[in-house]
């Protein structure tokens, strides 16, 4: 397996013969062994990968292929998959051994070979205001394969890390807000959230089932359309004459963008042009539903991780104050950032309180009505930068405040794409596209127009000593 081989790429060399899948999980787990001790993105590797390797060869042998046969695939560890434990990063799960999560089963029935588990921030960066990305108390900090002093975004920090250092060829994320596309743009990937609902959601260690989902994380969009059929349970769609030709896009340019990343936007918008596409600029105020998605997310954190904590196997605590008195009494846990959050929500008002109910409803139905308004400007999609260059890591100060376009989807519960669209200052900046529930296949195929019209994935250029 080569660092840059596609999925799609890799199904067709098991198909001609050209490899089988024990050997293609062995160059896998091989790339691991050689070049994550560097990245840390890899938390654990499924003790029966090879097994499942074996099972996918005896089963092409014998039956038409599928979707997935013999694929390697990696899963945020906050994700139920048998075999390992279900840690969201926190040592409170270390022993924790749920069955496969929904999402699990599809994979595993669509021919995968789940690899290895990947480190995440930790509790899904739901857990302290000065939280550094990509940190967890179980596996460490995970590094940005292009600069390794610098951050690789959360909170599916590993995926997005391990994807963009060629470790599998596809990873599942999982996001409540920015969590798949912030760390994917950063790390220079390709990163969907679906719209809500279409992904089993049971089995994740969840922060909001009314934002929480996950999605792909790979180097294609060939590869991002591929994965996200099998977790959906749909057909895969044809993104082969995905044009952008009489595409209406709207530009979203959010105050405050630095202005190397503005830079980039502004050549994607011209990229876009030329492929065909009609560019208007829009505005779209993030900012004001922060004030409404807070409150209600640390209420729905407090009464679902409490729900969940209740019958997770081998859990150290089974309540989220449980979780809290853990923390403060573990010698690793709250080494780096404390748990502000936690605190916060031990605090909240409970799911039946009319004020949560008031904030859920302004936060959608805002989130919803300002992407549903700029579309009805006779617009396919919105598309806007997905992030600013990768900050340095930093344990004191933890992650500094930017500019975030994550937010009226992820609290919409709308879809988003992000395809890469250039570097500033050497470091990868995407694009997003952004539309209404259930335009997931549109937005794929506009982002996989872009991605033809500019290949602008850039494969990191790891330390000297490490394969390519």
């Amino acid at each position: 397996m080569t660092a840059s081989a596609s999925a799609v790429d890799l199904l067709a060399a098991l198909a001609a013969g050209e490899m089988s899948a024990v050997e293609l999980t062995g160059s896998c787990l091989d790339r691991i062994a050689a070049v994550d001790p560097a990245i840390g993105a890899v938390l654990a590797v499924l003790p029966d990968a090879h097994d499942q390797a074996a099972a996918s060869d005896a089963y092409r042998r014998s039956h038409p292929p599928r979707p997935l046969e013999g694929v390697p695939v990696l899963v945020k560890d906050n994700i139920a998959v048998n075999g390992l434990p279900t840690t969201a990063g926190s040592r409170a799960l270390a022993e924790s051994r749920p069955d496969d999560a929904p999402l699990v089963t599809r994979l595993r029935g669509a021919g995968a070979v789940i690899v290895a588990k990947t480190n995440l921030s930790e509790w899904a960066n739901f857990r302290s205001t000065h939280s550094t990305s990509g940190w967890s108390a179980v596996g460490g900090q995970t590094r940005n394969p292009h600069d390794l002093a610098r951050t690789p975004s959360g909170s599916s920090s590993g995926s997005g890390a391990a994807i963009a250092a060629g470790l599998a060829p596809l990873a599942v994320g999982t996001e409540t807000d920015g969590s798949i596309i912030m760390p994917a743009a950063v790390c220079g990937i390709v990163g969907v959230k679906p719209t809500l609902g279409t992904v089993p959601g049971a089995g994740i260690v969840p922060i909001s089932s009314a934002q929480d989902t996950a999605g792909p994380m790979t180097r294609s969009l060939a590869d991002a359309a591929l994965l996200l059929a099998v977790l959906t349970g749909t057909n895969v769609p044809d993104l082969s004459r995905a044009t952008l030709q009489g595409a209406r896009l709207g530009l979203w340019t959010p105050d405050g963008i630095d202005a190397a990343s503005a830079e980039v936007l502004q050549r994607a918008a011209d990229a876009l042009a030329n492929a065909g596409a009609t560019v208007t600029s829009v505005q779209l105020d993030a900012a004001t539903l922060e004030g409404d998605e807070w409150p209600a997310l640390l209420t729905e954190f407090r009464a679902e991780i409490d729900a969940y904590l209740a019958t997770a196997p081998g859990a150290a605590a089974r309540t989220l104050a449980e979780l809290v008195r853990f923390n403060a009494e573990d010698p690793v846990e709250l080494s780096r950032f404390g748990q502000e959050i936690f605190e916060q929500a031990l605090d909240a008002p409970p799911v039946d309180d009319t004020s949560y109910r008031e904030h859920r409803a302004r936060a959608t139905q805002a989130a919803q009505r300002m992407i549903d308004e700029a579309l009805s400007q006779d617009l396919d999609a919105v598309v806007t930068f997905s992030n600013a260059p990768a900050e340095l890591i930093d344990y004191a100060a933890g992650d500094q405040d930017e500019v975030s376009t994550t937010s009226p989807a992820a609290v919409a519960g709308y879809p988003s794409v992000t395809v890469p669209a250039g570097v500033a200052a050497g470091l990868p900046i995407g694009l997003s596209f952004i539309g209404t529930a259930g335009t997931d296949e549109g937005l794929l195929g506009f982002a996989a127009a872009f991605e033809a019209a500019t290949r602008a994935l850039v494969r990191p250029r790891l330390p000297s000593g490490l394969p390519s």
